[in-house]
């Protein structure tokens, strides 16, 4: 099964439209979506390598936008729609301290959260709860995901080929480890909040 999702994703890379897709993925995981753009990032770069740098760029671009959305949430919808995805997380006892530090490192936590498997929705939700200034969430918000997905890219640009064999003879392996990272980025928040 895990090679027929393999294989339909790498599809699904080449099609016509993938690019619209990546955006839209990209755009909804940094507010409210649990899984992240390299799931479409990857194959698409794998399936065109020269266009790498472009969907590293659109990767970015519509992760920043939906980090507004985040953002925009956590200040007028906190608790309609932010506070009830914190408690689906299990975030909401220890939100008030979290809170309370965020102004300080708020910037750091933006940058961590847009960088590592660490759930990025979460923190634009509290940037906008919190007031954190747009400008420095901007910022942060742009070196960090640029930095994730362009690195992503250019390694598979540079690697191209052997990655993708890579990938392809240990499919099982780095789709376990995916897993773990993603949960560990969940358990990660779960016990910094």
């Amino acid at each position: 099964m895990l090679r027929r999702l393999y294989d339909w994703t790498m599809n699904l890379a080449s099609h016509r439209r993938a690019t619209a897709v990546l955006a839209g993925v990209s755009f909804i995981e940094s507010s409210v979506f649990p899984i992240p753009p390299d799931v479409m990032l990857i194959p698409m770069v794998l399936a065109d390598r020269a266009k790498a740098f472009r969907i590293a760029f659109i990767c970015t671009v519509s992760s920043v936008l939906g980090g507004f959305l985040g953002y925009a949430i956590g200040v007028f919808l906190f608790e309609e729609i932010g506070r009830p995805m914190l408690e689906l997380y299990g975030y909401g006892p220890k939100f008030a301290v979290f809170q309370g530090k965020y102004h300080d490192w708020g910037a750091w936590a933006v940058f961590f959260a847009g960088v590592t498997p660490f759930p990025y929705k979460v923190i634009t939700i509290l940037s906008g709860l919190t007031s954190l200034d747009i400008f420095i969430f901007t910022i942060a918000s742009i070196g960090a995901r640029g930095l994730r997905f362009y690195i992503v890219a250019g390694l598979l640009w540079h690697f191209g080929e052997p990655i993708r064999e890579f990938i392809e003879r240990r499919l099982g392996l780095l789709f376990t480890i995916f897993c773990i990272l993603l949960i560990g980025g969940f358990v990660a928040v779960k016990f910094l909040i």
